[in-house]
C-alpha cells in the first residue's frame, strides 16, 4: 500500500478520501488555494500546500503546481477526488510521466469516455441502446439547429465534455435553441475548457439511473448495483437512493452487463459510473438507454457502499497500487436500501440561487462515520445515519467553488424505513447563518411521488405546489420560542439578589415586554404579560394563551403555548433567531423600529442575488424593456442564472461591464419608469 498520497481536491471528497487513508495508515497531503487556507480537508490532512489564487484556475486546476507539491512532499499517488483534475487526461498523462500513480482510470479511457459523442459512437458500436440524436462533430449553430429540427422538440443540448448538470438545456421551441445553445456554450468552456455540445431527444418521463463499475489491471471488471439518481434541479442531483425502486433483477442484471462491457471497451481501471437514461416500457420495466460514462468517484457513492458494506475509496487505492479486486461479481451482495441528500448553500424559495457566508451554527445529527467489522463496512449505529462534510461550524462558504456543504447518508432495512430515518436526521439538521435546502430537502422526501417512488428528473416541478407553497412553521410558535429563548438567556445572565431578577415580578399588579419580530416576512408584535400569581401570557396579534417555558439543556426549550406542547430549539446571532421544532423550521429576527427607521425597499432595482461575475447584458442604456424580460447573465460556483427586469422600464445606466464581480445586492444597471 502507498506510504503517502496527496488529495487534489477540497471539501467534503478531500475530507472523505483522507479518512479512508487514515484508516489504512496512509499518510495524507492537502492542497489549497487562498479562500481554502483554513478549510476543514487542510485540518483533515497530515500536510497542506498553497497552490495560489481563489480563482479554480489560479489553484486547484493549476497541475502543474500539484504535480510539484506531491513530488516536494515524497507522495506517490494523486487522488483527484471529483470535478476538476479527475477527468482530465492529460494530468492523467503528467502524473505518469513524472513517476506518480494517478489514482483513476488510464488516461486513454479518459480520454474515450471524456467525450459525450465519442463515447456514444463507441458504445453505438457496442450496441448499447442509444437516445436519438446527433452526436457528431460539426458544431455549427445553424447545423445543430437544424439537426434539433429534425429530432423534434422538445430536445437536450448537453455539453461533450460536461457533466454535473452544466452546460445543459432542455429547449421545447426552435425559437428558443438559438440562445440555449450560446448559454450551453458559455457555461461549458468556463467549466471544462471545451464548448463542444450534443443534441438528443429529451425523454420526456426520464428516470436517471447509474451503475457503479470497478475494473482492475487485471482485465477483471464488475458493477456494484445500481443508484437511483432522478430528483434533480437545474440538471443536478438532489437525492440519490440505492437500489433503484421498481427495477427487476432481470433488467438490473442487463444494465449491469451493459455497464461492464462500457468499461471493458476502455480498458477500464478504477472506480466509474455509467448513467443511463430509463423510461417506463410497455412490460411495467424499465427501457434504458446509455447516457454517459464518469470516469471517476461519483458525488453518491456512499449509497453504494450503504448497500454492499464496502468502503470504495479503499478499493480505489488498492487497485491503483496493483492489486487485483477484492471481490469477484457472485461475491458482491447488497442489503437494505439508502438514500443521500445533499446539503447545499442555496435558496430554493430563490430559484436555487447558491448562497455564501458564514456556518454560523452547524449541528448534525447523530451519526458514525464507517466501522469495518468481518463483513466489510457497515453502519453499526442503530440510526443508521452518516455524514460526509466539507465545513464546520464557523466556516465560510464563498462564492468561487460548487454550493455542497455536506451530504446525510441513511441506510434501513428496506425504503420506508430508510424514509423514516431521512426524515429524523433531517429534522436533527441545523444550519444557520445562510441560505440552505436543507428544509426543502424535508419536503421532497416527504412528498407523495418521492414517498412512492414515483420518480423521474421532473419531480420537482411536477410537486411543486407540496414543495414551494407547503405552510411554514406557525409564526405564533416561532415567536414563542423566541421568547423562551430569551427568557432563558436572562435567567442565566441574574445575579443572586432580587433586584438583579428579570422574571417580571412586581410588588403591586403584573408586567407587561413588547418584542417586534419578523418571522418569515411577517410583522408581529408580542406582548409578554407577567400576571401577579406568576402566570405568563402571550399576545400575538388579537391572540392570547397561557405560556409556559422550561430550558431542556442547550438551545432546547420546552414550550407550553395554549394547548400546544412543543419542543424547540433556538440559536440565536444578534437579531437573528433560527427556530427548529418537529413541525418545521422558521427564521426570525428581533426588528428595533428606532434602529431601521429610513430603510428603503429594493423593489424594483436590478440587483445581483448572490456574489457572482456578469457574463452578458441583454440591454443597452436608452432600451425600452419589459416586466421578465432577460436583462442580464451572472456566473457563480460554476453556474450561469438568467435576471430578469422587474418592471417595465427604460435601461438608464449600466452599472458594471462584462467580466466585473459584483458583490450580492450589488445594483447591476439603473431601470428608470416608462
Amino acid at each position: 500500500m502507498f506510504k503517502k498520497i496527496l488529495i487534489a481536491n477540497r471539501g467534503e471528497i478531500a475530507c472523505r478520501v483522507a479518512a479512508t487513508a487514515r484508516r489504512l495508515g496512509v499518510r495524507t497531503v492537502a492542497v489549497y488555494s487562498d479562500t481554502d487556507a483554513h478549510a476543514r480537508h487542510v485540518r483533515a490532512c497530515d500536510e497542506a500546500v498553497h497552490l495560489g489564487g481563489s480563482v479554480p484556475r489560479d489553484s486547484y486546476l493549476q497541475w502543474q503546481r500539484i504535480i510539484e507539491a506531491a513530488l516536494a512532499t515524497g507522495a506517490q499517488a494523486i487522488h483527484p477526488g471529483y470535478g476538476f483534475l479527475s477527468e482530465n487526461e492529460d494530468f492523467a498523462l503528467a502524473c505518469a510521466a513524472a513517476g506518480l500513480v494517478f489514482i483513476g482510470p488510464p488516461a486513454a479511457a479518459i480520454a474515450a469516455m471524456g467525450s459525450k459523442s465519442a463515447a456514444k459512437a463507441l458504445m453505438d458500436q457496442a450496441g448499447v441502446p442509444l437516445v436519438p440524436g446527433y452526436h457528431g462533430d460539426n458544431n455549427d449553430p445553424a447545423f445543430l439547429a437544424a439537426q434539433a429540427d429534425a429530432i423534434g422538440y422538445p430536445v437536450l443540448i448537453k455539453a461533450s465534455a460536461g457533466g454535473g448538470g452544466k452546460g445543459m438545456r432542455r429547449v421545447d421551441h426552435a425559437t428558443d435553441f438559438a440562445a440555449a445553445l450560446a448559454s450551453c456554450q458559455r457555461e461549458s468552456k468556463a467549466s471544462f475548457g471545451n464548448d463542444h455540445v450534443l443534441i438528443e431527444r429529451y425523454v420526456t418521463r426520464p428516470r436517471h439511473i447509474e451503475i457503479q463499475v470497478f475494473g482492475d489491471s487485471f482485465g477483471r471488471c464488475v458493477y456494484l448495483f445500481e443508484r437511483d439518481c432522478s430528483v434533480q434541479r437545474r440538471h443536478q442531483k438532489v437525492l440519490e437512493e440505492a437500489p433503484a425502486p421498481g427495477m427487476s433483477e432481470q433488467r438490473r442484471a442487463e444494465m449491469g452487463a451493459a455497464a461492464v462491457s462500457a468499461a471493458q471497451a476502455v480498458g477500464y481501471v478504477g472506480a466509474g459510473t455509467v448513467e443511463f437514461i430509463a423510461e417506463e416500457s410497455g412490460d411495467g420495466d424499465l427501457r434504458f438507454y446509455f447516457m454517459e460514462m464518469n470516469t471517476r468517484l461519483q458525488v453518491e457513492h456512499p449509497v453504494t457502499e450503504a448497500i454492499t458494506g464496502l468502503d470504495l475509496v479503499e478499493w480505489q487505492l488498492r487497485v491503483a497500487d496493483g492489486e487485483p479486486l477484492p471481490l469477484a461479481q457472485e461475491q458482491l451482495t447488497r442489503h437494505g436500501h439508502a438514500i443521500e441528500a445533499r446539503i447545499c448553500a442555496e435558496n430554493p424559495e430563490g430559484g436555487f440561487l447558491p448562497a455564501t457566508g458564514t456556518l454560523q451554527v452547524a449541528r448534525w445529527p447523530a451519526h458514525v462515520a464507517f466501522q469495518r467489522n468481518a463483513d466489510g463496512v457497515r453502519f453499526h449505529d442503530p440510526a443508521a445515519v452518516r455524514i460526509d462534510r466539507g465545513f464546520d461550524e464557523g466556516d465560510t462558504i464563498s462564492p468561487w467553488y460548487d454550493s455542497m456543504i455536506a451530504k446525510l447518508i441513511v441506510w434501513g432495512e428496506d425504503r420506508a424505513q430508510a424514509l423514516a430515518r431521512l426524515d429524523a436526521a433531517l429534522r436533527d439538521t441545523h444550519l444557520m447563518g445562510l441560505h440552505n435546502n436543507v428544509a426543502f430537502l424535508r419536503r421532497v422526501a416527504a412528498s407523495h411521488a418521492f414517498a412512492t417512488a414515483d420518480l423521474d428528473t421532473a419531480l420537482i416541478e411536477r410537486e411543486h405546489t407540496a414543495l414551494f407553497e407547503a405552510p411554514p412553521l406557525a409564526a405564533e410558535v416561532a415567536a414563542a420560542a423566541v421568547v423562551a429563548h430569551r427568557l432563558a438567556t436572562e435567567a442565566r445572565m441574574e445575579g443572586a439578589d432580587p433586584w438583579s431578577r428579570r422574571d417580571g415580578w412586581r410588588l403591586h399588579g403584573g408586567a407587561q415586554r413588547r418584542l417586534s419580530l419578523e418571522v418569515q416576512g411577517r410583522d408581529l408584535t408580542v406582548l409578554m404579560e407577567r400576571l401577579h400569581d406568576g402566570a405568563t401570557v402571550l399576545q400575538i396579534g388579537d391572540q392570547r394563551w397561557p405560556f409556559t417555558a422550561r430550558v431542556l439543556g442547550g438551545a432546547r426549550h420546552d414550550l407550553q403555548l395554549g394547548e400546544q406542547r412543543i419542543t424547540a430549539t433556538v440559536y440565536a446571532q444578534g437579531e437573528r433567531h433560527a427556530v427548529f421544532t418537529d413541525a418545521g423550521s422558521a427564521l426570525v429576527n428581533e426588528f428595533d423600529p428606532i434602529a431601521h427607521a429610513g430603510e428603503g425597499a429594493t423593489e424594483g432595482r436590478l440587483t445581483a442575488p448572490m456574489p457572482g461575475k456578469v457574463v452578458s447584458f441583454f440591454a443597452q442604456p436608452g432600451d425600452r424593456v419589459q416586466r421578465g424580460q432577460a436583462l442580464a447573465v451572472m456566473e457563480a460556483m460554476k453556474m450561469e442564472h438568467t435576471l430578469h427586469a422587474p418592471h417595465d422600464g427604460v435601461v438608464a445606466e449600466l452599472l458594471y461591464a462584462v467580466g466585473d464581480q459584483v458583490l450580492e445586492g450589488g445594483e447591476l444597471l439603473r431601470l428608470a419608469p416608462s
